[in-house]
């Protein structure tokens, strides 16, 4: 018998994977690839919300144990994910300078904003109030990430790619059965995917669409990353991901005219030189309305647990959410009340 099934391998099943293998308990992973937020994302961990100056939930606490998580995702899967650089806030104002020395004087703050401006000596990148420094930043290469960590599943035989019929899934006193595999739990990672799980769709997940492109510049020589009304990310040579849009009507996967011509417009703000739109992704990001993960286990069902609901930092909060979420399982520990899924319980779970 399985200790565990895993469905859905994004950020959320990768770091549920790996604490289990961290347990020694034996597993397998279900993935459809019909959910690819995880593969399209910028992949940026940034303890700090740019657009108001504030910290980013419980970001510093999430930074130390994210960075090890994947410095030993590296060494394991042979391959490099992390590519730390600067991330530079553009001003609009010299109030915004201002609110940038009040910001950077407070202690939750401090550690990642730094107090000296940098004046920008890049004549194609449009900044006229100087630019502030963002420290403790980079990007994690989830779409190098996911494929190696498939890779790696499949040489365990853990690996299945197809989709989790639901109504195959039986329910038995102490475990689960499952076309032929028996399983004490079951962790559902499906990102907006969980909209359509019979077990979890009572949670009030509003997935908005992100799109982003990928631009192509020779002029530019941009080796750091801005942050304005758009993000600009460098990629090496001369290419940049550029993003993103949040759109929280459209649920579909599909780029859209809209948003690239929306993104090709603020990067006109941001810079002068020319540049090639040579790609475009979108991906619905798992959001919830109170902007928190939803982690826990069923109302009714014992043993079926769901880890969601990462929004756009993923990357930060996935490995603690995982973290928090086994250690209720295996060790009893309550879960913080602000993640734990029982919360909607009672507005939300449907009465007989």
């Amino acid at each position: 018998m399985l200790d565990y099934i895993v469905v859905g391998l994004g950020l959320s099943g990768i770091a549920v994977s790996e604490e289990l293998e961290k347990r020694d308990r034996n597993f397998v992973v279900y993935e459809d690839d019909s959910q690819n937020s995880s593969y399209v994302a910028g992949g940026i961990f940034n303890p700090v919300i740019l657009k108001r100056f504030t910290p980013a939930w419980k970001a510093a606490e999430q930074i130390q144990t994210a960075i090890p998580f994947y410095e030993g995702l590296e060494q394991k899967l042979h391959v490099r994910l992390i590519h730390n650089w600067n991330i530079y806030r553009r001003f609009h104002s010299i109030e915004e300078q201002n609110e940038w020395f009040v910001a950077a004087d407070k202690p939750n703050l401090s550690p990642f904003l730094d107090p000296e401006l940098k004046k920008n000596d890049n004549p194609n990148l449009i900044a006229h109030y100087s630019l502030g420094k963002v420290l403790k930043t980079g990007n994690i290469d989830t779409e190098n990430l996911l494929d190696s960590y498939i890779d790696y599943l499949k040489n365990r035989s853990a690996f299945r790619n197809e989709r989790f019929q639901y109504s195959d899934l039986g329910i038995n006193e102490g475990y689960f059965e499952y076309q032929g595999e028996k399983a004490k739990n079951i962790i559902f990672c499906e990102g907006f995917g969980l909209k359509r799980n019979p077990f979890f769709n009572y949670l009030p997940l509003n997935g908005n669409k992100g799109e982003y492109i990928t631009i192509y510049s020779e002029d530019l020589k941009l080796d750091f990353a801005v942050k304005s009304s758009v993000f600009l990310i460098p990629l090496g040579n001369d290419l940049y991901k550029a993003g993103a849009t949040y759109d929280h009507k459209d649920k579909t996967a599909e780029t859209t005219l809209k948003a690239k011509e929306r993104l090709v417009s603020d990067l006109k703000q941001l810079i002068k030189c020319d540049f090639e739109v040579v790609d475009q992704v979108a991906g619905i990001r798992p959001a919830v309305v109170d902007r928190r993960p939803v982690v826990g286990e069923h109302p009714e069902i014992s043993n079926l647990y769901c880890c969601n609901g990462f929004g756009s930092r993923g990357v930060l909060i996935a490995p603690n959410m995982a973290i928090e979420l086994l250690d209720k399982i295996e060790d009893d520990k309550a879960l913080d009340p602000e993640v734990d899924l029982q919360r909607f319980t009672q507005k939300y779970y449907p009465k007989d």
